[in-house]
C-alpha cells in the first residue's frame, strides 16, 4: 500500500511526487504514456515557478538548460517592459522548453525516491474509510492512502469522481509544431513583423538546426483535438494568414490546441484531490498554464504529507482548494480577456489599444506582470500585515540568501529580534536567527511553500500561527 499514488507523470505529478518525498511520504506516479511527450507545450518558467526552483535547490539545473529573458510582451502579446523593481530576486523569464522541463522535474522526484511506472494507465478507482483502489488498464489493481489527478485536461481520475468541469468549449482552434523552412530569415522576420500587427496568433520562433516553432490560427475547430494535424494542414493555414507557406518540411512534431476555459467545481472528494490540468484549463495566453500546475503542486505537498504522517491541523488539506481553486479562477478570466485582446476584430483591436496607452502607466504594468508571473497572489489566511498570505521574495540575510534555508521543504521562522522560539516545531520549522537589511519586520513566518503565515515580534501570536499551520506541539 502506498501513501500517495499520482495519476499522471507530466510536469505536475512530478513536482508533486519530489514535495511529497522531501516528508518521506511513499509515493507512486504512474502515467499513461509509455514515453515522454515530444511536442513543446510550454516554453518557459515565470517568475514565481523560478522562485520555487531556487527555495528547493535545483534551479541552477534550470537554468542551464535554458534561457533568460525579459519579462515583455506577455499580457496579450502587448510589449511594455518589466518595471526596474520588480518584487523579485529573479526578474525574467527562463526560456526553457517543456520536455526539459518535464526531464528535470522527473529526475528530481526520483533522485527523492519517488516511484514512477510509465504506460500505466489509470481507468478506475474507488475509496472508503481507510484508502483509494486504484484499476489500471492492463488489470492491476493498487492501494493507496491517498490519490491525486494530475491526468491533464481530459482528467479519469476527474471524470470517475464525477466532478463537474463547467466552462466554455474552444471557438478557436491554433496549429502548433516544429519544421524547417526554405525561407531565409529575413524573409521570415519581414512577413512575420507585418502579420503580427493585426495576428497576434501567428509566429514562426528558430529553435536551432534550421527549425522553426510555428504557431497559426486554425480554419475552424477539430472535434478530435488528440488526432494531430498533418503538414499539409500548415502549409494551407500559414499561406491563408501569411501569404507563404515560408516552404515548410520535415515536421518534428505537430499538434494543435484551442481556447476551452473550465474549472473544476472542487478540488477534493475524500481521499482523491485535482491538481493542474486535471482541475483548470484555460488559453495558453500568457503562458501560465505549467506553472499554475506546477504551484498547485507546491501548494498541495506539504499539507498532504501533514495529513499523511498524521500531523495536519484540521482544515488544513481543505486549504489547498480554498487557495488554489481562486487562483485558478483568475488565471482563467485573464486568459479570457487577452484571447478577445488577440482578436482581429475591430472592437477587440480597439481595446487592445486603449490597453497599450494604459500599461505605460507604471502601476498597471506592473500589476498585470505581477498577475501573469503569479507573484501578486495573495492567499486570504486574515487580516493583518501587508505580507501575510504572500510570497516572500529571495532577501539577503547576514549569511546568506533566504531561499538557501528553503531547501529541505520544511517552514521557516526568520526572527530577526532574536528572542522568539520554535520549539516544540523543530521538525517541521526551521528557527534562523538572522538579519536582513531587505525585510522591515521583526520576525516572519513562512510556510514550506514559501507563503508568509505570520508576522510579529509575540512568542504568543507565533505559537498559535504555528498550530493553525503545522499542527500542535511535538
Amino acid at each position: 500500500m502506498f501513501d500517495v499514488i499520482i495519476a499522471g507523470g507530466g510536469p505536475t505529478g512530478m513536482m508533486l511526487a519530489a514535495e511529497l518525498r522531501l516528508h518521506g511520504v511513499d509515493v507512486l506516479a504512474v502515467e499513461r504514456d509509455a514515453e515522454p511527450p515530444l511536442a513543446v507545450r510550454s516554453l518557459g518558467l515565470h517568475v514565481r515557478s523560478i522562485e520555487i526552483m531556487d527555495q528547493r535547490g535545483v534551479l541552477d539545473r534550470f537554468l542551464a538548460a535554458g534561457r533568460r529573458h525579459p519579462i515583455d510582451g506577455f499580457f496579450a502579446g502587448i510589449a511594455k517592459p518589466a518595471p526596474p523593481d520588480l518584487d523579485t530576486a529573479h526578474g525574467y523569464v527562463l526560456g526553457i522548453p517543456q520536455p526539459v522541463t518535464d526531464r528535470l522535474l522527473a529526475e528530481r522526484a526520483a533522485e527523492l525516491g519517488a516511484q514512477t511506472r510509465r504506460g500505466a494507465e489509470v481507468v478506475g478507482l474507488a475509496q472508503d474509510d481507510d484508502g483509494v483502489s486504484v484499476e489500471l488498464a492492463d488489470g492491476t489493481a493498487l492501494r493507496s492512502r491517498f490519490v491525486v489527478g494530475c491526468d491533464g485536461g481530459r482528467s479519469t481520475v476527474r471524470k470517475v469522481l464525477g466532478v463537474g468541469f463547467p466552462g466554455e468549449a474552444s471557438r478557436v482552434e491554433t496549429l502548433l509544431g516544429e519544421m524547417a523552412t526554405t525561407a531565409d530569415i529575413e524573409t521570415i522576420t519581414e512577413v512575420m513583423t507585418d502579420v503580427r500587427r493585426t495576428q497576434v496568433r501567428f509566429g514562426l520562433m528558430p529553435v536551432g538546426d534550421g527549425f522553426y516553432r510555428v504557431i497559426v490560427p486554425a480554419g475552424g475547430i477539430t472535434e478530435d483535438r488528440t488526432v494531430p494535424p498533418t503538414l499539409e494542414d500548415f502549409r494551407q493555414r500559414l499561406r491563408a494568414v501569411a501569404g507563404t507557406d515560408f516552404g515548410v518540411h520535415s515536421p518534428r512534431w505537430l499538434s494543435r490546441f484551442g481556447d476551452a476555459t473550465r474549472l473544476a467545481d472542487r478540488y477534493r472528494v475524500g481521499r482523491v484531490l485535482l491538481a493542474g490540468d486535471a482541475a483548470h484549463v484555460h488559453p495558453p495566453a500568457g503562458g501560465q498554464g505549467l506553472n499554475l500546475g506546477v504551484q498547485d503542486a507546491v501548494n498541495l505537498g506539504w499539507k498532504l504529507a501533514a495529513e499523511v504522517r498524521g500531523r495536519a491541523p484540521d482544515g488544513l488539506l481543505d486549504t489547498y482548494e480554498t487557495e488554489r481553486r481562486p487562483v485558478a479562477a483568475d488565471v482563467l478570466n485573464n486568459t479570457r480577456a487577452q484571447m478577445e485582446l488577440m482578436s482581429t476584430e475591430p472592437g477587440p483591436q480597439a481595446v487592445r489599444t486603449l490597453l497599450a496607452e494604459l500599461m505605460d502607466f507604471d502601476d498597471v504594468n506592473r500589476y498585470l506582470i505581477e498577475k501573469i508571473t503569479a507573484i501578486g497572489v495573495r492567499y486570504d489566511i486574515g487580516d493583518g500585515h501587508a505580507l501575510l498570505g504572500r510570497r516572500l521574495r529571495d532577501v539577503r540575510l547576514g549569511r546568506g540568501r533566504l531561499y538557501e534555508l528553503m531547501h529541505d521543504g520544511r517552514g521557516l521562522l526568520l526572527d530577526q529580534t532574536g528572542g522568539l522560539s520554535a520549539a516544540g516545531w523543530a521538525d517541521r520549522v526551521r528557527l534562523v536567527a538572522d538579519v536582513s537589511e531587505e525585510l522591515d519586520v521583526p520576525a516572519v513566518l513562512l510556510r514550506p511553500d514559501g507563503y508568509v503565515a505570520w508576522v510579529g515580534d509575540a512568542q504568543a501570536g507565533l505559537e498559535a500561527a504555528m498550530s493553525r499551520w503545522f499542527g500542535e506541539q511535538a
